[in-house]
């Protein structure tokens, strides 16, 4: 009984163009999800100041 030939991959050096799309991919969404953070955190912050500004919150300890 003789073994056949079995197909391998062949390994090939680093593909530029493909590290600079994953690259690139990855920055950018890292990118948006801090961008989104601080979108988050601008509402909250917009929302603080408009209900210190009607009244409805107050920064001073009310004494009893």
């Amino acid at each position: 009984m003789t073994a056949g030939r079995v197909a391998h991959a062949t390994l090939k050096g680093p593909s530029v163009v493909k590290e600079i799309v994953i690259g690139f991919t990855l920055g950018l969404g890292a990118g948006l999800l801090w961008k989104m953070h601080h979108w988050n955190e601008q509402r909250r912050v917009r929302a603080f100041y408009d209900m210190l500004e009607k009244g409805e919150i107050s920064v001073v300890v009310a004494e009893e």
